[in-house]
Formats: structure tokens, sequence, C-alpha cells
């Protein structure tokens, strides 16, 4: 497990270069090597193929990304922690059009992308609100 601060966004990018080493690293946080079910706490998990799981009780598939602020988008997870990195990192916070240039998405992408983050972070998005439109 990556457990580290980063001093640049380029070790950032260095450590998370691909799609898998990020789903090995929310894995290991998120279930620290007990997959548990996000439908059932109590039912067996079946691995699948593709970082995919199944419930037994619910008969549900799920993935690493399943109730978290990754889950039901296509972006890349190295996209999502790059611009959690970029957020978290600027003391006065980003602008959904400056963040979108940086990690090359649309700005709508970005807002949405900004959004999920600040909820999930406890940001206050009132205060940000200028700095996202």
């Amino acid at each position: 497990m990556i457990n580290r601060d980063f001093d640049s966004i380029i070790e950032l990018l260095l450590t998370f270069k691909d799609e898998q080493t990020c789903i090995d690293h929310l894995t290991e946080l998120r279930w620290n090597g007990d997959i548990g079910s996000p439908f059932d706490a109590t039912s067996k998990v079946y691995v699948c193929k593709g970082n995919k799981y199944k419930c037994k009780n619910t008969g549900k598939y799920f993935n690493v990304k399943t109730g978290t602020m990754f889950d039901n988008t296509k972006i890349k997870l190295p996209k999502w922690f790059c611009a959690i990195y970029l957020i978290t990192s600027h003391k006065k916070g980003i602008s959904s059009l400056q963040l979108s240039k940086d990690i090359k998405v649309t700005q709508k992408t970005a807002w949405h992308m900004l959004q999920r983050i600040r909820s999930c972070y406890g940001i206050d998005n009132d205060e940000n609100e200028s700095n996202s439109l």
C-alpha cells in the first residue's frame, strides 16, 4: 500500500501511472484485504474477473469504486487522483476551467469532479462558488 504524502504532482503521477495501480491502492485503502459488499455487509463476496465482485445475498455486482466519489464515472482514476491533489493543494481553491485544462477534460466534467471532491472532503462549495464557474 502506498502511504505517503506527495511533494509534487510528478511524484503522484509516477506512483499512480495506470488504472490498475489506482484500483489496487483503493482496494487496500477501502477493504484492507477483507472485501465487503456495499449492499449487504453480512454477505459472502465472490471475486470475478475485471476487478469486479459479486454479493452472494443480493446478486449484485460491484467494484472498488461503488459507493464512492468515483462511482458511475468514465473518468480514469489517475485523473481523479490528479484532480484531488490539485484541489487539495491549492490554498484558495481551483476553478473548474483551470482544472479542465490541467487534466484535459471538459469544463463541465471538471465542475462535476470538483463538486464530488469538495463534498467528500467537506470543502464548502459556497465559499468556492465563484471559483468553479
